[in-house]
């Protein structure tokens, strides 16, 4: 069995029917949120943040949110207030070789600006190093960090997070092993 119930990882057949998935033409234009939210479940956030009124819950809240990808200019206001972490703005006009995503963040140690990280994927694999082009703390939101990397073009559909950084106690601990 695959899918988000069975394994907290969105099937292929999920994320083709998800109605938060920019076209690709509009994806060659710039930065634009993609929106992975696959339950049906009461939620609304990214509807109320967007300024743009990109996002929308149609009918009863437990509807999946839908794309106006034409509206959306990428600002990021919904990335952060996704309680579910389920939207990232990709940005294939990034560079000639690289593209960047930005995705929300909740751990500490934070990395920095210039650092190389490992990039990883839905299901918490490592798909490739990545570059941090920045850091931000949106004032909208209650801690929750927006990262914002540059990873090789071939992997901006798979690209969600980054694998977590050690704690300086937990490096002391791993050397003295």
């Amino acid at each position: 069995m695959t899918g988000i119930a069975y394994t907290g990882v969105p099937s292929a057949e999920e994320l083709r029917a998800c109605p938060g998935i920019p076209t690709p033409e509009r994806r060659k234009k710039g930065r634009v949120a993609v929106i992975e939210c696959v339950q049906e479940i009461p939620c609304n956030p990214c509807a109320a943040a967007c300024p743009f009124h990109a996002i929308s819950i149609p009918g009863e809240i437990t509807a999946l949110p839908r794309l106006d990808g034409e509206l959306c200019t990428g600002c990021g206001r919904c990335v952060a207030l996704c309680p579910g972490l389920a939207i990232t703005l990709v940005d294939e006009t990034y560079g000639e070789e690289e593209g960047a995503v930005d995705f929300p963040y909740e751990f500490l140690p934070l990395p920095a600006e210039g650092d190389t990280v490992d990039a990883v994927g839905r299901d918490g694999r490592t798909l490739c190093a990545a570059r941090v082009v920045s850091v931000r703390r949106p004032e909208a939101n209650d801690g929750t960090r927006v990262i914002r990397i540059a990873v090789p073009k071939r992997f901006l559909d798979d690209v969600k997070s980054i694998r977590r950084l050690a704690r300086k106690e937990e490096e002391d601990a791993w050397t003295t092993k």
